[in-house]
């Protein structure tokens, strides 16, 4: 897990958006040495938005659509929707991340924001993605959602996803990376181990420093 950490504004969303192949963006992305076309980019990475109603879900729509539009072709033989498959998989999904609903057929508006999240969760993990984008993952969420997103994230990064945290809370970019990087006015300044004090960061982050912790 790698966290970014940075005052809002310096250059965390287009960062995020370049790398989801969401955000025209110059230069290259390499996955284990290869470069990847922007065909590539969208099969091979996910990613959790940080303002999930105006970008996580699509707010007319139900609970299930909502948790399948981006791997409908996992539904299909031969452009024929198979849509038992689709709620089998959907029903599995929920019950394994303890997503709360109505019924699956809902308004995905009828959700608490923590089901919500956990509803894009599903949707991009379920795409099996080599690198996970999670920005804000926990913003507005009660105290029991956000546990139960930080443990879902080390589980994904323990089964062997690449997962890029990008926070505006120092205490979730500590708790849960494994390395930190430091963005200002757009340029990454630092790179820090999670032993990196509040202070440290800060500092950074406010431009004070361009201290690389890590030789």
């Amino acid at each position: 897990i790698i966290g970014i950490a940075g005052v809002e504004g310096n250059g965390q969303r287009p960062l995020m958006r370049g790398l989801a192949g969401l955000h025209a963006a110059q230069g290259t992305l390499t996955l284990k040495g290869q470069t990847l076309a922007h065909h590539d980019i969208t099969k091979r990475v996910a990613f959790m938005p940080s303002d999930r109603h105006i970008e996580g879900v699509a707010s007319g729509l139900t609970v299930r659509e909502n948790a399948t539009f981006s791997s409908l072709q996992k539904f299909a033989d031969f452009g024929i929707m198979r849509w038992k498959r689709e709620y089998r998989k959907v029903s599995e999904t929920f019950s394994s991340l303890a997503v709360k609903a109505p019924s699956i057929e809902a308004p995905i508006l009828s959700l608490s924001g923590g089901n919500q999240q956990k509803v894009i969760l599903a949707r991009e993990i379920s795409r099996d993605p080599k690198v996970l984008i999670a920005a804000q993952p926990t913003r507005g969420l009660d105290v029991g959602a956000i546990e139960f997103v930080h443990r879902r994230i080390v589980a994904e990064r323990d089964e062997g996803r690449a997962i890029l945290l990008v926070s505006l809370e120092l205490e979730e970019i500590l708790s849960l990376s494994d390395r930190i990087l430091v963005m200002f006015e757009g340029r990454i300044v630092g790179e820090y181990t999670p032993s990196a004090t509040p202070e440290e960061l800060g500092l950074a982050m406010a431009g004070a420093t361009t201290h690389e912790a890590i030789a």
